[in-house]
């Protein structure tokens, strides 16, 4: 799909360069690569990841990007509950998820997990973010029953990024010294 104004194109991963490309833009969004000032005025990512896993995810499922001039300007990573020892700071993420599935006898829940979500600071605000969740839902809502993912409660812009998308916050838990919101975007 392409936005003609802009020449944005929104499509699934496919090659090594764009891989490459998701790991340059996470790399200058992470949470301890800014200053505080621009994690409270522009959000941040928390989990770096190798290339190694980001490929091994887009293998099993295709992340979706943004692409400007040949160049990824936004990405939405999908992960899927196998990878789950693939990156070990999300191990326990993972562990909560399940302790909370359970406390809520939603165990047989269908759900995919949002690996990251990212839009470059030039292409903040400009739709994008919605765009990209547009397509994740529309290509895998058939196959899951709901996405999940973690916010650092900090990251307010993220947050309410995602509540303005149909995310529902499902728990607030503390991990490894921070306070984090479990949210939920219910599709079936």
């Amino acid at each position: 799909m392409t936005d003609i104004e802009t020449e944005i194109i929104y499509k699934r991963v496919s090659t090594d360069k764009e891989l490459d490309q998701i790991l340059d833009l996470q790399h200058s969004n992470l949470k301890h690569s800014l200053t505080e000032d621009l994690k409270q005025k522009e959000g941040f990512v928390s989990v770096e990841h190798t290339f190694e896993v980001l490929k091994k995810m887009n293998s099993a499922c295709p992340h979706f990007i943004a692409k400007q001039n040949d160049r990824v300007i936004g990405y939405a990573l999908c992960m899927l509950n196998t990878y789950r020892e693939d990156v070990p700071v999300l191990q326990s993420m993972f562990n909560h998820i399940d302790e909370v599935l359970a406390s809520k006898n939603m165990d047989d829940l269908q759900y995919l997990i949002m690996g990251q979500i990212c839009i470059d600071k030039a292409h903040r605000g400009k739709g994008l973010f919605r765009k990209l969740y547009r397509n994740y839902r529309s290509a895998l809502q058939k196959n899951y029953d709901a996405l999940i993912t973690e916010v650092n409660a900090r990251n307010k812009r993220s947050l309410e990024a995602h509540l303005s998308v149909g995310f529902e916050v499902l728990d607030s838990h503390v991990d490894h010294n921070e306070n984090w919101e479990l949210i939920i975007w219910r599709w079936q």
